[in-house]
Order: C-alpha cells, then structure tokens, then sequence
C-alpha cells in the first residue's frame, strides 16, 4: 500500500504552522511536506519533525513574489540571478531538514513573452537547477500544474513534463505527478501512471472536484492504489488537498486503507 505523508500548507490549518507537525504526527502519518519552509527559523523546523519522529519528504524552492500572484521564476526570463540564488537557498534548507528531493515550480508565462524564449529559459534554468543538485546529492523535481486553477502556468501535462526533462537530460530530474491536477488537465490516471512510472519522482493527490480527500469526489482511489502497488510505486504520496471539513474528521480512508 503506498505510504502518506502530510502536507502541512493544507492539512491541520486549524493552527499555526509550527503546531501542525504534532497534529500529523498523532494523526499516524510518519512524514509531511510542505510547500516553503523559507518564513520560519530552520532550526525550529527541524527541532518539530525531530520532536515528532517525522521525515520531511518534500518541499518547493523559492516560488517568486507569492503574495503578488508568481507561481515560480524557472521560466521568467531576466531573472536568472533571483532564481539562482533561490536554489542556493533550497539546497541549504534541505541539507539542514534531511530532505532529498524539492520541487521547482516552473510559473506562470510573463505577459508577451514568446514560447521559444520561455521554453530555453525553462530549460537553461533546469539544467543549472539539476547540476547544483546533482552536487548536492539531490533530485530535481518538475511538476505539472492544472490551467483552470492556475492560468498560465507553464507546465500543465505529464507528457509535457516529460519532455522538457528529455531535453533537460539530467538522470536527477524527475516528475512530481499531482493526481488533483492530472485528473483536471488529461485523465488517463492509470494509464499515464503505468506509462511514466520510472520518471515519477514523487507524486500528491487531491480528489476532484473540489481538491477534497479522496472519497469526495470522482476519482476511484482504491483502484489507483492497487494499480500503483502493481505497477511497483514505492515513492511517497503528499496529501495535498483542502479538507472537507477539520482535517482528522476526514483521514478515515487513509484509517479505512491501514485497517
């Protein structure tokens, strides 16, 4: 059965940031990700996941002006340096928190911005971003994002991920499949799953409609399972989605799976 580790951006919003490690912990999940840990002293992030007995499985590098709307700098031409020193920054959060892979967030496409230019800033800023990993002792992660909750979002397909980390070529380069934004964007969750498994890196899931836990929504989560244990995942999935309602009251199909 695959193994869950908490998002803590999403789940047990009910208190503050620095609480929600406890919560996860006594929630029985055994690892959380989140998306930044840059607002908080790092040494208070690892003293709460060592406290808890709780690994940090993921988190995203630096994402640009968030509260002004960027969604990730990979594919904003003009600011290499900004981006540069955004992964210098994630590297040294993640050897200090024990983490081996993070994310970089491709953007959101800059206004009047030809597709030749994005795509070779994307990729130059990849294959810089890959190499300092690689050093690092590191995996990159790219993920797809669905266009109807994020317009403009550069990288929307698996097939479209894929083939941009083709062009990357970097053997620590791999895709981060959210099943939420998959499901939005192309469907085909088994097939794609079965047809990309080696490239998958690290995967999250959120029910649809809505980005519920699974059980709200369309998505048959019990076959995805099952069809992940076949197809032989052994990475971890992020709880990634917004509670129906308190976050304890619905992890009864994460209970329902470990019963």
């Amino acid at each position: 059965m695959p193994q869950f580790a908490a998002n803590l951006t999403f789940l047990f919003t009910e208190v503050p940031f620095l609480e929600r490690f406890e919560r996860a912990a006594r929630a029985g999940f055994t690892a959380v990700e989140f998306l930044f840990p840059y607002a908080w002293p790092v040494a208070e992030i690892k003293a709460r996941l060592e406290a808890c007995g709780l690994q940090l499985v993921l988190h995203n590098l630096p994402g640009g002006h968030w509260e002004a709307g960027e969604r990730g700098l990979a594919c904003h031409p003009g600011r290499f340096e900004e981006f540069r020193a955004g992964v210098s920054l994630g590297i040294r959060h993640a050897q200090a928190l024990g983490v081996r892979q993070l994310n970089c967030l491709a953007g959101i496409a800059p206004a009047g911005v030809g597709d030749a230019l994005l795509h070779q800033t994307l990729l130059d800023n990849l294959r810089y971003c890959a190499a300092e990993f690689k050093a690092a002792g590191l995996n990159l992660l790219l993920e797809p994002i669905n266009s109807h909750d994020m317009p403009g979002f550069y990288v929307n397909r698996t097939a479209q991920a894929v083939a941009i980390l083709d062009a990357v070529g970097a053997d620590n380069a791999y895709v981060q499949y959210d099943i939420y934004h998959a499901q939005r964007m192309e469907g085909e969750l088994a097939a794609t799953l079965q047809r990309y498994l080696p490239r998958i890196g690290h995967m999250q899931l959120g029910d649809n409609p809505g980005r519920h836990e699974p059980g709200t929504g369309e998505i048959n989560f019990p076959f995805l399972f099952r069809h992940l244990d076949r197809i032989g995942y052994t990475g971890w999935i992020g709880c990634e989605y917004h509670p129906a309602s308190q976050t304890e009251a619905g992890l009864g199909w994460m209970q329902a799976l470990n019963g």
